[in-house]
C-alpha cells in the first residue's frame, strides 16, 4: 500500500459542505474495501483563506485513489504518491 496525496481546489465551501465531502471520501473508501478493493482515507487538511485541501488516502494504486474520487463525486487537480511524516 502506498500513501497519496488528493489536491482539491474548494475554495468558497462552506463547513457542512466540507464535512459532507469528507464524510463522502469515508464511506466510498469503506464500500470500495467491502467491495474487495482496499483502500482507506487517512486525513485531510484545508486551508479556509485560498480554498487549498490536501487529503491523504492509502491504496494500492492513484487509479483506485481517482476511482474513489470520482465515485465520490469529489473535484481534484492532481493525486501524487506521498510520504506522510506523521510523528
Amino acid at each position: 500500500m502506498t500513501v497519496y496525496m488528493v489536491e482539491r481546489d474548494l475554495k468558497g465551501i462552506s463547513m457542512a459542505d466540507l464535512g459532507g465531502a469528507q464524510q463522502a471520501a469515508i464511506k466510498t473508501a469503506q464500500d470500495m474495501t467491502a467491495q474487495g478493493t482496499k483502500i482507506s482515507y487517512i486525513r485531510s487538511t484545508f486551508a479556509p483563506e485560498d480554498g487549498r485541501c490536501m487529503c491523504l488516502f492509502d491504496a494500492a494504486s492513484d487509479t483506485d485513489v481517482r476511482r474513489l474520487n470520482d465515485t465520490a463525486g469529489l473535484p481534484y487537480h492532481s493525486i501524487v504518491a506521498a510520504l506522510d511524516l506523521t510523528p
